[in-house]
Formats: C-alpha cells, sequence, structure tokens
C-alpha cells in the first residue's frame, strides 16, 4: 500500500499542474516566488546561523495562522508579500526555502527564498555574519536565492518534464523586494569595498543595478515571464537611520532619500528597458514603494494610523532590540499595534504592510509601472 501510494502522489500533483495550466487563473491557487530580504522573509533566517533573526515574540504577534507565535517573519504579523498573494485569491503562504519538506510545495504554491541582512550584492550582509569553522554564514544573498530557485527548478522538471515546467513557470509570480541593506550599509560601511572614500555614489549604484540585472535575467532564462520588482523605500525616514544621523522626530535624512531616488530612477530605466526587450510576453513591473511609504509617513492620520515616527517595539536608540517584556509595566511594545508605521526600528508593521501591498496590487501607473500587479496576475494566462 506504502509502494502505490509513493508512485500515486507524483501522478496526482502533475494532473493537478496540468489541470490548473489550461484553467482559468482563479480556479487554481496563487503561484508565487518570493526573493528579497526581511521585508518578506517568511522565516529562512530560523535555520542559518545569523544574529539577524525574528523567532522570539513578539515578532509574530499578529499572525494569525501561527497563533501569534513567531514565524520568522520580521514585523508583528503578515508581510506585503503574504498580503499581495491573498489579495489574489492565495490560500497560503509559501513556504520558505529552508524549511523542511518543502520542495514539493514550489508546484503547488511557491517558495519564499528571502532572507533578512541579505542584500543584491554578495558582499552585503557582512556584518551579521557569525564564522563557523571557516564558514561565513549568515544570510542568503540574491544570488543564492536564484541559484535556490534553480535546485527546485530541477525537482519540477523531475516530476513533470521541461514543457509543463516552463508553462508552469510562466503564470507563476516572481518578486523581487531587495536592495535595502545594500543601501544600509553603504551609508554605514563596514565593508572595506564599500567605503565612501573608494566607491562614489554613482558607482555604488552601478553595481547594485548590474547586479540586479544578472539574477533577472538568470531568472528568466530559467523561465520566469511575470516579474514583480520593489524599489528601496525611503530608508531616511526609518527609526534606525534618523537615531544614525541624530534626527528629530518627524525629520528623514535627505542625503539617504536622495541616493534612494536615484537608485529607483536607476531601476525603473532597467525594468523598462527589459521590458523592450523581452516583451510581449515577459512583464517587469516597478512597484513604487518609495511614494506610497512616504504618504503613509506624511499623511498617516488619513490612514487611521496615529504613529508615524517611533517603533512600535524595540525604542528609538541603540541597541533597537524589540524583545518581549516579562514585565508589564516595562513591556516593549506600544499599546496599539495597528496605530504605529513602524513595528520595529527598520521594519513596517503589518497595519502599514497592508496598506502598501493594496496599492501595488490595484493602484495606478504612479504606483505599479506599466501595469499593476493584479493585472500582472491575469497576464498572458490563456
Amino acid at each position: 500500500m506504502e509502494s502505490f501510494e509513493v508512485i500515486l502522489k507524483p501522478i496526482c500533483l502533475v494532473i493537478l499542474i496540468v489541470l490548473c495550466l489550461h484553467a482559468m487563473p482563479s480556479s487554481c491557487n496563487f503561484t508565487s516566488f518570493v526573493f528579497g530580504d526581511s521585508l518578506v522573509d517568511a522565516g529562512n533566517n530560523d535555520y542559518i546561523f545569523t544574529l539577524s533573526k525574528a523567532d522570539s515574540p513578539p515578532y509574530g504577534i499578529d499572525f494569525t495562522p501561527s497563533g501569534g507565535q513567531p514565524t520568522g517573519r520580521f514585523t508583528n504579523g503578515r508581510t506585503i508579500a503574504d498580503i499581495v498573494g491573498q489579495s489574489l485569491g492565495a490560500k497560503s503562504f509559501p513556504p520558505p526555502y529552508l524549511a523542511p519538506n518543502t520542495e514539493a510545495q514550489a508546484i503547488l504554491r511557491g517558495i519564499n527564498y528571502a532572507s533578512g541582512a541579505s542584500g543584491i550584492m554578495d558582499k552585503t550582509g557582512f556584518f551579521f555574519r557569525i564564522n563557523v569553522k571557516y564558514m561565513q554564514i549568515g544570510r542568503i544573498p540574491l544570488g543564492e536565492q536564484v541559484s535556490n530557485f534553480e535546485q527546485n527548478r530541477i525537482y519540477m522538471v523531475n516530476e513533470m518534464g521541461e514543457n509543463y515546467t516552463r508553462k508552469f513557470l510562466r503564470k507563476a509570480i516572481f518578486s523581487l523586494t531587495i536592495g535595502s541593506n545594500d543601501v544600509l550599509n553603504y551609508i554605514q560601511p563596514s565593508i572595506p569595498f564599500l567605503r565612501h572614500d573608494e566607491v562614489s555614489p554613482s558607482t555604488f549604484l552601478d553595481f547594485m543595478i548590474s547586479n540586479l540585472t544578472l539574477q533577472l535575467e538568470r531568472l528568466h532564462e530559467m523561465g520566469a515571464r511575470k516579474f514583480i520588482v520593489v524599489g528601496v523605500g525611503p530608508l531616511g525616514c526609518i527609526p534606525f537611520v534618523r537615531a544614525l544621523k541624530l534626527l528629530g522626530s518627524g525629520q528623514c535624512s535627505s542625503a539617504v532619500n536622495t541616493l534612494i531616488q536615484a537608485y529607483n530612477h536607476r531601476l525603473k530605466e532597467l525594468l523598462s528597458r527589459l521590458n523592450q526587450e523581452m516583451g510581449p510576453e515577459t512583464i517587469f513591473v516597478f512597484a513604487n514603494s518609495y511614494d506610497v511609504f512616504m504618504d503613509i509617513i506624511a499623511n498617516y492620520h488619513q490612514y487611521s494610523l496615529e504613529n508615524a515616527n517611533d517603533p512600535c517595539c524595540g525604542g528609538y536608540f541603540p541597541p533597537f532590540v524589540c524583545f518581549k517584556s516579562s514585565d508589564a509595566n516595562t513591556s516593549a511594545l506600544c499599546d496599539d499595534r495597528s496605530k504605529y508605521v513602524f513595528w520595529d526600528a527598520y521594519h513596517p508593521t503589518e497595519a502599514a504592510n497592508l496598506i502598501i501591498a493594496k496599492q501595488l496590487v490595484d493602484g495606478d501607473e504612479n504606483v505599479s509601472f506599466p501595469i499593476n500587479i493584479r493585472k500582472l496576475y491575469n497576464y498572458n494566462n490563456s
């Protein structure tokens, strides 16, 4: 009986995929392959040696599927990637790549490869590494994340063949939310290669764009056709950078935000060029998270929020540690998490993520260019 089940399971899996490939998008579960940093990490860093972890309370306190227990997400609830998926009909979230027994899920709902502290460039995140027996570990850079997808793709081909794998991947969403840590490392250099006196801002941005281009081309070669590439948000306004630059409440670092705007401009130009070169079957969507988040900070009361300056958890000054206090009188948490823009010194709350995701899914071309994410999901599905 057991051997029969072993044979039957992959056959049923292939039949399911074949039916989905010929059905309307709403008939099958939303499939998403998520790449990025702690903004979308679903728990991969729980499985590696690193200082960048979100595996203890109160992280995940509002994440319903876990009963409020930490899942490795660097926020109190759902990430933007989680909410986008649910908005498009996903019944569950892509599991983290490093979690046990996730390989088969690549065919059903996708995989999350994101890793806190990671960046577009391999050297980004060096600060979070721990040396163990000459092995430098601690985050999974974008290039390695793409290589991990390559391994999952081999599994798909073995299960359903090259043709069906390509048809399946043509309908899946590939999202990349990364670049923030590259910028943070650059403005507070801990890497000699990225010292300000050695690398100009323009050269630094060239490195980011060229490395990102390489990874986008790798994914396209392997069959990805629907891309969401999220721009870097206004890091000059996050509590960590405000403290680093000794800025008062409500102030942002214009120098940091100017650098980010320059990167986002180059990123949008890159994606427009790739759309021209690889279209019409391939489409790259630029997700303008910068303007959306700036609007939230500037007009937070209009979004029923009450605090756009302070982190809900961890405090405004070093070491910015978000923890659950056993003493209710010294709780590290704010009174109402749903009223704060920032969860900790680096990451948005679920409340802010909900606003951002909604605009990216259904917004106009000022938010998602050239089409929004809902239109991307339905693009070329016939």
